[in-house]
């Protein structure tokens, strides 16, 4: 969700690329980080992908979520192959609520799954209940069994037990970080988000929540509909050139917005630095900007003209 100010009179550039002297504006979020492991890799994706289904962007969506990476037998609780997946919301008790669900529906019900706490007490702000709620599925034959200082439930299900941690860490994360890129073509609009993609996975403790993470519907506060909090940017809108005023230049034919979730701003700020070099590495992008409110909206603000 964006609006967008500029100071064109000190445009920057990188590779060619023109970059628009602006800012980025992120709010706070609580995060937390979910191990989801599984018998083998292609069950341990989709118990992540489907827990992560509509979890875009909190104007609608109970929880902002996505596969950080994967995890091999290495890196994970159970010695088994795993995804790593962060989760955003408002508040701790929004988030708690979130990911019991999401683990609930998605991941308890996914053949041969097992769930574990990304986030261990030394390095959370404080810890939520997760297992601890969904113990209760077991309808008494659940079992508990603690390791060290940590809690788990052994929950029976069909194909033998849902292994999951009692409790889960959560700390202040932060959410919105974001970088729109304009191409003179559709096709290089898209190839210089994809490379932006791309770059931005390479970077740790971040995620982009949207479809394949990329937006084509990037969104401005307020609507002409009284019901409606958020509608179309239309200030980037090529196909309303003419009839509204454009924030693009004339041979714009496409944008695409990146947003960033991350567990702090130094790794939102990574992540932004990432995917603007590889955009302006891409042939035919017009412009890089980002979206704010002027500074109203939140407290981390990552100005494109210190990522360069």
């Amino acid at each position: 969700m964006n609006q967008t100010t500029t100071d064109q009179s000190a445009d920057l550039s990188l590779n060619g690329v023109r970059i628009i002297d602006t800012f980025a504006e992120a709010f706070p979020t609580m995060a937390t980080r979910v191990i989801v492991t599984a018998a083998n890799s292609r069950w341990a994706e989709v118990a992540g992908t489907v827990m992560t289904g509509y979890a875009t962007s909190v104007i609608a969506c109970d929880a902002e979520a996505a596969i950080e990476r994967r995890l091999s037998e290495s890196e994970t609780p159970d010695g088994r192959p795993g995804v790593s997946v962060l989760v955003f919301a408002f508040s701790a008790e929004a988030l708690a609520k979130a990911v019991v669900g999401r683990v609930g529906q998605c991941v308890l019900t996914c053949p041969t799954t097992a769930c574990f706490c990304g986030l261990p007490a030394d390095a959370s702000d404080k810890q939520v209940s997760i297992g601890g709620q969904l113990r209760y599925f077991g309808d008494t034959y659940q079992q508990s069994k603690k390791l060290g200082k940590r809690r788990f439930w052994r929950i029976p299900v069909m194909d033998g037990e849902f292994l999951c941690e009692d409790r889960f860490g959560i700390l202040k994360g932060v959410a919105g970080g974001n970088l729109l890129i304009a191409g003179r073509t559709p096709t290089a609009a898209l190839a210089a988000a994809e490379a932006a993609v791309s770059a931005i996975r390479e970077v740790d403790n971040v995620i982009l929540p949207f479809p394949g993470g990329i937006v084509r519907s990037g969104s401005k506060v307020g609507s002409r509909y009284k019901k409606l909090n958020a509608s179309t940017n239309d200030a980037y809108c090529p196909t309303l050139r003419g009839v509204t005023e454009l924030a693009i230049p004339p041979e714009v034919e496409a944008v695409y917005e990146i947003v960033i979730d991350g567990l702090a701003a130094d790794d939102v700020q990574n992540a932004m630095r990432a995917g603007l070099h590889a955009a302006c590495g891409v042939d035919d992008v017009a412009l890089v900007t980002a979206g704010n409110y002027g500074g109203k909206l939140g407290p981390h603000h990552f100005y494109l003209k210190e990522l360069i």
